[in-house]
């Protein structure tokens, strides 16, 4: 195997930035530095390390995804196209879903502690969706949203709402149904027209281009690994 698909596999860096660390001699191989561009390596006995990170580092990245990706970790012929395809790194997977037609942000991650962490049930981790519907949305109707509303069997939590213009709102779920939101606005007789995620607890879309990722911060991960309180 290439030693910058190894260095991928292991979560230490995306193929592009292997290379580079390969040529600034940060990569060793069994203790010995390695500037060679295409040096192969035994996965199975070969011991690879970049600077002093550890061979399986958790990798924790934030995507901003376009329409018309699943958020599934392989692509298959029913679905060509996976958030996954959008980052360099092998091995990590999506932390819960978005609809192929919604945008906006989702983790990608090879740790399951935090996979676990937010995909509990008696998670309150707050998610933030701006959303446009086909008409203008009455008062009334936001909240009603706010409220919570029987749906697929059970009763969602309470919402928060805020306008930003006759047919455009801010909706923050504290939970994650099958097409939650579109299935609620239909409710209230407005037809979803875009959908994009903004906010997964602290951590912001924010100017995040569409298709591109970055790397989560430590204070970011440790905030999304700590336990909600459903009260505030």
């Amino acid at each position: 195997m290439r030693l910058n698909k190894r260095i991928a596999n292991l979560g230490l860096a995306s193929r592009r930035e292997a290379d580079r660390l390969i040529a600034d001699g940060r990569v060793r191989v069994n203790g010995e530095i390695v500037t060679e561009m295409g040096h192969k390596v035994d996965p199975d006995t070969d011991q690879v390390s970049v600077d002093k990170a550890g061979m399986e580092a958790p990798l924790y990245l934030a995507v901003n995804k376009p329409s018309g990706y699943t958020c599934d970790a392989k692509a298959n012929a029913q679905e060509p196209k996976v958030v996954t395809q959008l980052v360099d790194f092998d091995g990590v997977y999506p932390i819960g879903r978005l609809d192929k037609d919604s945008t906006g942000l989702i983790f990608l991650t090879n740790d399951g502690t935090l996979a676990t962490a937010l995909n509990h049930p008696e998670e309150f981790k707050e998610k933030e969706y701006e959303v446009v519907v086909d008409h203008p949305i009455a008062e009334g109707a936001l909240v009603t949203l706010q409220k919570g509303m029987p749906l697929m069997g059970g009763h969602t939590r309470p919402t928060k709402t805020r306008r930003l213009s006759e047919n455009r709102f801010c909706i923050t779920l504290t939970e994650g149904k099958n097409r939650q939101i579109r299935r609620m606005c239909r409710k209230v007789g407005a037809n979803v027209r875009h959908l994009k995620r903004i906010r997964i607890d602290s951590v912001e879309l924010g100017d995040l281009k569409i298709g591109h990722w970055r790397h989560l911060s430590e204070d970011e991960v440790a905030r999304l690994k700590t336990p909600s309180n459903p009260e505030t």
